[in-house]
């Protein structure tokens, strides 16, 4: 109803640019509307669906705690869609690893670890299928950093009890988030998590560099805000 009634008011079909122009400017609920109208005439609906993923991502992120998860499982569903109509869309892939990454915050260990197991395989096609994906990369170094973060021990029982979680660590993750920040070098997330990873490596003065060339580029998602923040205070402390 609503999206109908929208295209009443601008008297034609919205296309995805219009949506691409509302999530730029970080209007995220005028761009899933305007995605929504697309979708119902668009031949490509993978592009318009990856995209509806992205938005619920982006509104999870700056969401209140308690309604996070809601944000997060519509861009599971969405995500899930583009694969079904594209599997050979790379930016599905990759929103449906980063959707799934979201999702597993809510579920119990042994999801996790399956859930894990998902995520390394839709960034390994997202990569294959467009090996320039800066994003794909960049939670790519995400995943690897979690990994690292395991203990052996829990490694030991994961692969015991579990199935086990895919091999990994903070080389993998430097590698990734330098490939990200070579493809992408003004997106702030992607230093960021380079910056994050560095302290948990314990190299508080290659974080810092990084930190200080990070806060200083401009903030194309509503989350960066907060990432500028937390940036700052590390800087403060470091």
């Amino acid at each position: 109803m609503l999206v109908s009634l929208l295209i009443l008011l601008i008297g034609n079909n919205p296309t995805i640019k219009e949506g691409d122009d509302a999530f730029v400017q970080q209007r995220y609920r005028e761009a899933i509307i305007m995605y929504e109208a697309a979708l119902q005439t668009s031949a490509d609906k993978a592009e318009i669906l990856w995209r509806l993923s992205r938005c619920y991502v982006s509104l999870g992120d700056v969401a209140k705690k308690e309604e996070r998860e809601n944000y997060y499982r519509n861009a599971e569903t969405y995500a899930n869609r583009a694969v079904q109509e594209d599997s050979l869309n790379s930016d599905a892939h990759c929103w449906r690893a980063i959707s799934i990454g979201y999702v597993a915050m809510y579920e119990g260990v042994r999801a996790k670890v399956q859930r894990a197991n998902e995520i390394k395989r839709a960034l390994d096609i997202a990569l294959q299928l467009n090996p320039k994906n800066d994003v794909a990369y960049s939670v790519l170094g995400t995943f690897y950093r979690a990994l690292g973060n395991v203990s052996w021990m829990e490694k030991q029982l994961a692969s015991l009890l579990l199935g086990g979680l895919p091999p990994g660590g903070f080389p993998e993750a430097e590698r990734a988030l330098k490939k990200a920040i070579e493809l992408a070098p003004t997106i702030i997330r992607h230093r960021f998590e380079l910056g994050q990873l560095y302290l948990d490596m314990g190299k508080p003065e290659e974080a810092k560099k990084v930190f200080e060339n990070a806060i200083l580029l401009p903030q194309v998602l509503a989350s960066d805000a907060r990432r500028v923040e937390r940036m700052k205070r590390k800087l403060a402390e470091l």
